[in-house]
């Protein structure tokens, strides 16, 4: 079949890479002169697959009041928040709230991390890919007897999903990350074994030249403007380039991986997909110190902050805000940052030299991605991962790729299906 991806992040090349293998036909279609250049190209580098979570979680509505209002707390909005921001606060809401929808969510999420970290191996050894990844495990520290109280109940439910882990005490922690010498408080922490990093943004370039070896085209710097379809399928994709020439693609088939760009493709469809953009930020600075620096991934509760290396660079990342598309970087936001990093690895890395990154994540309100058939036959989702989208990217392209070719997918995608959000 000829099938279009739209969206070169790093879902769409895998499942541009997935559908090439399976004989497909396939064109990416990119606004961007390169893959990887928007939500995958900052992030925390890690691929957690043991930690994935709902967002519509009631625990965090209780702490989001005291988060907004602390100076360094990991969640922000903009005042006042837009129309699109309390609806989907709203949205959050109602599932945070709904009994018995954060536990089946969290472990459909956990199910489907399992199964990516077995489709990144497979991928891996496959391919010879240059993009900084390891499978070293990762930390999430506790600053407090009550945070690794959450962790011991945290490790129940990993018992029963089979996700191996460790709960360590502090000199643990300092035996599998001997550079943490800061002074932020620790109390232990508990250790994802099978977790893993990777530059997200070298992973999708590499990729892409990969997909290019085995047959997929690639068409960068193309808009789309919208998806030609009657009432059963689509049928061409129309696009702008950046001299302001359109073109068309004719289609067998469709998978939109947009991420927060989604929606606006799909909606003249009849489809709503109440998607999100929730911001973060990140700084990547080089190594001063290889020994002061985190071995692999490191969670600061403190903060919130993730930092993980990547190979002679630190990449740390933050915070969850609610501000639209909002593209600033404001500096108090990068000072929380650098604060966690020297708190835990003080001197590792040379922070004044490091870029700075905004991003937005694809977040549905409930959590889990949006992963299947759209409203039309051969139109197909592959988009809202949220802050996951680097750790779930190889299972969900597996999946996609199962249900275009008509098989019985690995996993239920019950809990992932476009449809559910309709009212």
């Amino acid at each position: 079949m000829r099938i279009a991806v739209i969206g070169a992040g790093v879902v769409g090349v895998t499942t541009a890479y997935a559908l090439g293998k399976r004989g497909h036909e396939v064109t990416v279609i990119e606004r961007h002169d390169d893959a990887g250049r928007e939500t995958s190209f900052g992030n925390a580098g890690q691929r957690s697959y043991g930690v994935v979570y709902p967002w519509a979680d009631a625990a965090m509505v209780r702490r989001a009041l005291p988060w907004l209002v602390k100076a360094d707390g990991p969640l922000k909005m903009a005042m006042p928040p837009s129309f699109d921001t309390l609806r989907f606060l709203l949205a959050t809401l109602r599932f945070a709230l709904a009994p018995g929808v954060y536990g089946l969510n969290k472990r459909a999420m956990v199910h489907l991390g399992t199964y990516s970290r077995r489709c990144f191996l497979d991928l891996e050894q496959e391919l010879n890919l240059d993009f900084d990844g390891g499978h070293d495990g990762l930390l999430h520290l506790a600053s407090s007897p009550a945070q690794m109280a959450e962790y011991r109940k945290t490790g129940e439910l990993l018992d029963e999903l089979g996700v191996p882990y460790q709960l360590l005490g502090p000199r643990e922690v300092r035996d599998y990350e001997p550079g943490m010498t800061g002074d932020g408080p620790l109390h232990g922490a508990i250790r994802y074994q099978t977790d893993g990093t990777g530059d997200c943004h070298l992973f999708s370039r590499a990729l892409a030249r990969a997909c290019e070896q085995h047959g997929v085209s690639f068409r960068f710097q193309q808009q789309v403007q919208r998806l030609v379809a009657d009432d059963r399928r689509v049928q061409a994709v129309e696009m702008t380039g950046p001299d302001g020439r359109s073109d068309s693609l004719a289609v067998d088939a469709c998978v939109v991986a947009a991420g927060c760009w989604s929606p606006g493709l799909v909606a003249p469809l009849d489809m709503r997909l109440p998607i999100y953009p929730v911001k973060g930020y990140s700084l990547t600075a080089p190594l001063l110190d290889p020994e002061r620096a985190p071995r692999s991934t490191v969670h600061d509760d403190n903060f919130k902050v993730v930092s993980t290396r990547l190979g002679d660079r630190l990449r740390a990342t933050g915070f969850v805000e609610l501000a639209d598309f909002a593209r600033d970087i404001p500096e108090a936001r990068l000072a929380t940052i650098r604060k966690s990093v020297e708190s835990r690895f003080p001197g590792c890395a040379d922070l004044d030299q490091a870029s700075r990154w905004t991003g937005f994540r694809p977040m549905t309100p409930d959590g889990p991605a949006i992963i299947g058939r759209g409203s039309r036959d051969n139109l197909y989702l592959n988009t809202g991962h949220g802050t996951f989208g680097w750790t779930l990217s190889a299972a969900s392209a597996e999946l996609i790729a199962q249900v275009i070719d008509q098989e019985p997918t690995a996993l239920s995608l019950d809990p992932f299906r476009p449809d559910r959000f309709r009212v």
